[in-house]
């Protein structure tokens, strides 16, 4: 290292980014500490900190470390923290930052609700900001993203909100294209967005959803594994290739609507165990094989779980097959079977996968805690065995 020229060993060190290497490096010489300014990127992971004796706070000694940096441009922090010492970093570093992600830890903090500012409160100097992920947040109010004009990705895991009267969240940000929110508690809250270039939407826990300027999406995952979805609103999503939709109820109309501006999609996974509008959870009402995929012709992987699977096994679902019918673009198939029940109507959808999928590949039976001490689930089982057998080449079972 002696024999390069500065302005090499700087490039080089330039990439280090573990602040416990940055501060080993500060140490080694002064030609090394000399390059310290020119890090554009520092992290400090989860046990920065465990065995700290010193005097200096943990606050204190990230502050004292990025002020050695002149052009600071990506923040990660795992480490512990209040929102004084944040407030305090982005300050100092906030209009040059474009990436920062923090663990916030203060869903369980009982003074959270009241520092002033708040860790969420003290993200606005950053304005400058193209990516922001944030874990584990407490939000006494929906955020004001409006600061963000230049964000581009937005993550937030672990969000709640603490006033019960305020259960909604809106985004509208002229350049955001991937956005992921992760709702904890009770899956009641709502959301709304209005991005024109967002391309990769996931939310879980909300009970109703508003997208508005959606037509550049691409992939949107949508899920509530602790309440019901009640409502979704989007415009035709023509640029949709992959839906996933999850959760234990969804309303049918909210099921319907999806798969209805969906037609476009590639990749759909659902996995949703009942519908009904209110607390009684009811099956899915019967959906017909042909129109199903007849208004998805590009269709090409299918995830289905349970209640879908038996939507399209009713008796009448293969009603208005006739010669011309093809199922185009389907290469795979993905059927998680969690009951015997109906299993003559079953099999006949699946022969019917097999028999109309002109370029399928690959049907994935998954057998799923399948319970029951009669009889007819180890018949079913035994004539998915036969028809795994028939057509080994494309049929496994998992």
């Amino acid at each position: 290292m002696d024999s390069l020229p500065d302005a090499i060993v700087q490039y080089i060190l330039s990439h280090m980014n573990n602040a416990r290497d940055v501060a080993i490096c500060n140490c080694v010489s002064k030609r090394w500490k000399d390059s310290i300014p020119y890090i554009r990127s520092l992290y400090f992971p989860r046990n920065s900190f465990d065995n700290h004796l010193g005097r200096d706070s943990p606050d204190d000694i990230v502050l004292k470390m990025i002020s050695l940096i002149e052009n600071l441009e990506n923040l990660v922090v795992y480490s512990p923290f209040s929102a004084a010492g944040l407030a305090s970093w982005l300050t100092l570093i906030g209009p040059a930052l474009r990436y920062l992600e923090l663990r916030m830890d203060n869903l369980a903090e009982q003074q959270a609700c009241h520092e002033i500012p708040s860790k969420l409160d003290c993200l606005m100097a950053a304005e400058n900001l193209e990516s922001l992920k944030l874990w584990g947040v407490l939000m006494t109010r929906s955020p004001n993203w409006d600061v963000f004009q230049k964000l581009r990705n937005l993550e937030i895991v672990g969000a709640r909100l603490e006033d019960p009267r305020v259960r909604s969240v809106s985004i509208e940000l002229p350049y955001l294209e991937q956005c992921k929110l992760d709702f904890y508690g009770l899956g009641n809250c709502s959301f709304s967005m209005e991005c024109p270039k967002i391309k990769v939407l996931e939310v879980q826990g909300c009970s109703w959803i508003r997208v508005r300027e959606a037509k550049y999406l691409r992939n949107l995952s949508i899920a509530n594994n602790a309440g019901r979805v009640y409502m979704v609103d989007f415009e035709k999503l023509g640029a949709l290739e992959f839906l996933s939709i999850r959760g234990v109820q969804w309303c049918w109309d909210a099921i319907s609507n999806m798969l209805q501006w969906a037609s476009e999609v590639k990749h759909l996974f659902m996995k949703v165990e009942f519908t009904g509008d209110f607390e009684t959870l009811q099956p899915f009402p019967e959906v017909d094989f042909v129109d199903f995929f007849n208004n998805h012709p590009k269709l090409q992987k299918f995830d289905i779980h349970g209640a879908m699977f038996a939507a399209l096994c009713q008796k009448n679902s293969l009603k208005n097959v006739d010669s011309g019918f093809a199922i185009p673009c389907l290469e795979e198939v993905v059927i998680t079977v969690r009951s015997p029940l109906n299993a003559e109507q079953k099999m006949s959808t699946l022969e019917s996968l097999l028999k109309y999928g002109k370029n399928l590949k690959a049907i994935v039976i998954k057998i799923l805690q399948m319970k029951s001490s009669h009889s007819s689930a180890d018949d079913f089982f035994d004539e998915i065995c036969r028809f795994r057998y028939m057509n080994r080449k494309i049929v496994r079972i998992e």
